[in-house]
């Protein structure tokens, strides 16, 4: 597909000229028309065009002239020219311009179809060329960007291919900085990588020559050019908002340095952590940092006591000032992250205990294990504020399971030893010390019946027993066993049993006596 203008001061010959390209057998995109060169040379800077079919002779501007300034200006274009027999010598200088014919008037269909078929093919020809050329260029780069990550990353390469690619690009490799960026966004935050972007920002600042692309993900890292400010990318950054930490290494020189300027950017990328507020971290901004500390364990140790306490915003305030900004910032990023570990460590301890009554829940320490998994410090504690507190409900949940479970035993042992007395529930809740509704609930939850329902069925198989194994009195029985009136007993009995106790006594004894007149057959 190509883009096609006509430039000719007489209407009739440009209809004309765009009558016949529409009727030939060409993959035509658009077709433009201007009345002289100088119109002509205004579509040429605001279209892509990629034939021009002009006049010689026009006012104001001549298509000799055209050809010339599009030239100047560096518009990459080719040239059918229209002449009579009077206009020749104008269309032998056109040839010399780089016109790829010339046609005579009136311009005869099949000579205009012929030549621009010709210039089609040679554009068409072209376009493939290039988009080849680009493709072996694009792949040639490539190789050379994986090779020198590879190189950055402390794969051994000879020492010949060093030289071969520092003489590349001499002048970045003679004085260059790493560059490490690290987009800010938060955890799950949707949207598209911004790598492209910034690399695009990158090259703007520093120019094609003044800056390499070593690696996109997981972070950007670009070579770039030492001698502009540090400043001033990162400004060209916030200009394009795009939020983002930018860790630069200090000045280096030569290719060779350039696995230990990886290792400054790493360590740059690291600290970013501690200084959230500074969009760009450079090596003077960690040079002060103390290399000798204590970690806070007797700060941990109150902290980890306070689990499975109703102190949950206690719990979030140690957390706060145990990774206080202030504290974090007076030492190497590895003091932080043994302070992650020490936590961690300690959450693991505390699971062991609970890990039992936890049934399917469970916390999720695998996230806590690595700082850098987070888009920042504030994120981290932020997760870790969440296990802690989920821990701590566990632990009080744990805690008030095994009180309760004593609490329960000690009121059903009371039961048990007390069911032939007036008893209720108000009884046997102040003989455990616990509030009655919460006994109540209780009970119920962890018995699966109610506290009635349940002394009900004490009794009634203490009842059972005795009107099977003894001749006391149903009315005795009915006392024994804790009920105020032998009407009241009968009918729970009934209602339990689906008989009157008398009945269940007859057929307790014929069961008893029809054993008894077994064993004797027996023996």
């Amino acid at each position: 597909m190509i883009n096609i203008l006509i430039v000719d001061d007489q209407k009739h010959i440009r209809d004309g000229l765009q009558a016949m390209l529409r009727q030939f057998p060409l993959q035509l995109d658009n077709i433009y028309c201007a009345v002289n060169g100088i119109e002509a040379l205004g579509i040429l800077s605001q279209h892509n065009i990629q034939l021009v079919i002009t006049d010689i002779r026009m006012p104001d501007m001549d298509g000799l002239t055209l050809m010339a300034q599009s030239k100047q200006k560096h518009i990459e274009v080719d040239y059918l020219i229209i002449s009579g027999y009077s206009d020749f010598a104008y269309a032998q200088k056109a040839i010399e311009l780089g016109a790829k014919g010339y046609l005579l008037k009136p311009v005869k269909r099949e000579d205009l179809q012929t030549a621009v078929e010709h210039v089609a093919n040679e554009i068409k020809t072209r376009q493939t060329l290039s988009r080849n050329m680009e493709h072996i260029s694009r792949r040639a780069r490539e190789t050379d960007r994986k090779e020198l990550s590879m190189f950055m990353q402390g794969a051994m390469i000879d020492e010949a291919w060093v030289i071969q690619t520092q003489q590349q690009n001499p002048e970045l490799w003679s004085n260059y900085r790493l560059c490490l960026l690290r987009e800010e966004l938060w955890i799950n935050q949707p949207g598209a990588d911004s790598s492209h972007s910034m690399e695009s920002l990158a090259y703007r600042v520093y120019g094609r020559r003044g800056c390499i692309c070593l690696q996109h993900r997981p972070y950007l890292i670009l070579a770039v050019d030492a001698a502009v400010d540090t400043g001033a990318f990162p400004a060209a950054l916030k200009a394009g908002q795009i939020d983002a930490i930018t860790a630069m290494t200090s000045p280096q020189q030569g290719l060779k340095e350039l696995p230990r300027s990886y290792t400054q950017a790493l360590e740059l990328y690291r600290h970013s952590y501690l200084f959230p507020e500074k969009s760009c971290i450079l090596p003077t901004h960690i040079e002060r940092l103390e290399q000798q500390w204590e970690l806070p364990y007797e700060e941990l140790y109150v902290l980890f006591q306070l689990i499975g306490t109703k102190n949950s915003g206690t719990i979030t305030q140690g957390i706060s000032m145990i990774f206080h900004k202030d504290t974090l910032q007076r030492y190497h990023i590895q003091y932080t992250q043994q302070l992650c570990r020490a936590i961690v460590q300690m959450l693991e301890e505390s699971v062991r205990v609970i890990r039992p009554y936890m049934g399917e829940e469970a916390l999720d320490i695998e996230c806590l294990r690595n700082l850098f998994d987070y888009p920042g410090i504030r994120d981290y504690i932020q997760a870790l504020q969440q296990q802690l507190l989920r821990l701590n409900q566990f632990y009080y949940e744990y805690k008030c399971s095994y009180r309760n479970s004593q609490d329960l035993n000690e009121a059903i042992r009371f039961i048990h030893e007390s069911y032939h007395k007036p008893l209720d529930l108000a009884m046997v809740s102040n003989h455990v010390s616990l509030n009655y509704a919460y006994f109540s609930n209780l009970f119920k939850k962890n018995i699966g019946k109610g506290f009635a329902e349940y002394l009900r069925d004490v009794r009634l198989d203490k009842a059972r027993r005795l009107l099977a194994e003894t001749d006391h009195k149903i009315v005795e029985v009915a006392t024994m066993v804790g009920y105020e009136s032998y009407k009241s007993f009968t009918r729970s009995f009934r209602d339990v049993m689906d008989m009157q106790p008398t009945e269940y006594r007859q057929m307790m004894r014929r069961k008893h006596d029809s054993g008894e007149k077994y064993r004797d057959t027996a023996l």
